[in-house]
């Protein structure tokens, strides 16, 4: 009995001394240059789909083969692709599928103004388009139509009073206070379109929600796709705030704050609050579609039992469209290099969990989690047997602190690794938040951590997302408390 015991204790105390040494061994040095690869000009923003995702999904099965992770070479759903030779295999693992990449011509215009006197604006600060929408030809007279929301079963049609057919109709993002049930951009596309309008202008209101305040949110156009088919989607542009106030408060007889005033009338009630200004938008750009690969690369370390935890984080942004550089480096380079620094240490433990841990870097996050997607219809080890996913995005800005979003799990779970990472005061723990590739993990019944690092990200979906913007002790931060929140999970009984 004695025996025992003391065999246990060994046991435990040689796993402790484990886990402290590889908490010892994250390095910040690694993971800033590997952020400032990943999001540097050789990968050129790494959209889905194009030649320079698939190199970074190349670069990245390289960095787990020389972890030392072994690379599944063929499983259920997916090809191999012989991109790298390696200490476990001489294949490498990749999940593939076909994604539409839509490419902007560097000649683009959007000019506002009066029917006889349009001005040029500036792309990147004054507008951006949305990047999925079809070319765009086409010259109309403006038409502010709210929300742009329509459900007569709650009493609501922000198009009530008002002809938008062939105008191009300017709405705001989210939704007015007192309206609970959702609806996406995509709907409000769908409604515009079904209305005649030509193309349409979307802007975040001068009144933001408290999330959004907390989010960063600021009045600048941000990259975004629509995420609609051909066939239902029409030309748009997201833009600024300032240029929104401009085009409602250039009609005749307004006052400068008339965008707030109509957003204040919005969030009151569901009333519509269409006007029909006396701007015109002139919107030019060709938009070529290509098919191209996406590719999910997926690298373990063995466990002892049948049960896996999975880490996830998503590699892909948003590229060079109209040869405007994103980079990605917070979005999400910096999720990506913390899951590597983890593989590295990890396998340097020489330990074997009880469960297995496997790394999966998604692509194909900001085309409606394709990556992510794909991976629940085609998963490498079953579902039911993978008793979390720890999804790791915006890893290096904020304010110090980590918000951690849980689903399928108590909270004490992810207040128990914060503590044992020497972490606690930085925590701050919710249920679900909606975004990211933990969401089709959390439809599929399985349990979900999401880790980001808290506070305002000023340079969100911006070309300014760039290496030298991020904080290396949030990176430290976030990779400790991934750490320790892995180790408990693939090792608890």
């Amino acid at each position: 009995m004695i025996v025992i015991v003391s065999a246990v204790t060994a046991e435990t105390q040689q796993a402790d001394d484990a886990f402290l040494k590889a908490l010892d061994a994250i390095s910040t040095e690694r993971m800033l240059a590997d952020i400032r690869t990943l999001s540097g000009p050789s990968f050129n923003g790494r959209q889905a789909g194009t030649e320079y995702d698939l190199l970074s999904a190349q670069w990245v099965a390289q960095e787990f083969l020389s972890a030392g992770l072994r690379l599944p070479s063929i499983f259920n759903g997916s090809l191999t692709l012989p991109f790298a030779k390696g200490k476990y295999g001489t294949s490498l693992g990749v999940m593939v599928t076909t994604v539409p990449t839509s490419i902007i011509s560097p000649d683009l215009a959007l000019r506002i103004g009066t029917a006889d006197r349009l001005s040029t604006t500036n792309l990147g600060s004054d507008y951006l388009p949305v990047f999925d929408a079809p070319s765009a030809d086409v010259q109309a007279q403006i038409v502010f139509v709210g929300y742009g929301i329509v459900d007569p079963a709650q009493g609501i049609d922000d198009y009530a009073g008002i002809d938008v057919n062939n105008s191009i109709v300017l709405f705001l993002r989210g939704k007015p206070d007192h309206y609970q049930h959702p609806f996406s951009h995509a709907d409000k596309v769908r409604f515009a379109r079904e209305r005649g309008a030509l193309a349409y202008l979307t802007t975040t209101g001068p009144i933001l929600h408290p999330y959004e305040a907390r989010r960063g949110v600021t009045g600048k156009p941000s990259a975004f796709y629509g995420q609609l088919p051909p066939d239902q989607a029409i030309p748009g542009a997201w833009i600024s705030t300032a240029l929104a106030e401009g085009i409602l408060a250039g009609s005749t007889g307004a006052t400068p704050d008339r965008l707030r005033t109509l957003q204040e009338r919005l969030s009151k009630a569901p009333s519509s609050q269409s006007i029909r200004t006396n701007q015109f938008a002139s919107l030019q750009w060709k938009v070529k579609t290509n098919d191209g690969m996406l590719a999910n690369v997926v690298g373990f370390i063995p466990g002892t039992g049948p049960d896996t935890i999975l880490i996830g984080a998503h590699r892909d942004h948003f590229g060079r469209p109209a040869d405007l550089l994103f980079p990605g480096a917070d979005d999400n380079a910096s999720g990506t290099t913390v899951m590597l620094e983890l593989s590295r240490t990890l396998v340097k433990t020489g330990l074997h969990p009880q469960r297995t841990i496997l790394f999966v870097s998604f692509s194909g996050e900001e085309k409606d989690l394709l990556g992510s997607r794909l991976y629940t219809s085609h998963p490498i080890l079953p579902l039911s047997s993978t008793k979390a996913m720890i999804n790791i995005d915006h890893a290096g800005v904020g304010n110090g602190r980590l918000t951690v979003g849980v689903t399928g799990l108590e909270k004490s779970v992810a207040l128990e690794a914060g503590q044992t990472a020497g972490l606690s005061d930085k925590l701050d723990v919710f249920g679900f938040f909606p975004g990211g590739d933990h969401v089709p993990f959390k439809e599929a019944g399985v349990p979900t951590i999401t880790v980001v690092s808290g506070g305002v990200h000023p340079h969100f979906h911006q070309p300014t997302d760039t290496a030298d913007t991020i904080d290396p002790e949030i990176l430290k931060t976030v990779a400790r408390y991934v750490l320790a929140l892995t180790w408990q999970l693939a090792n608890e009984p």
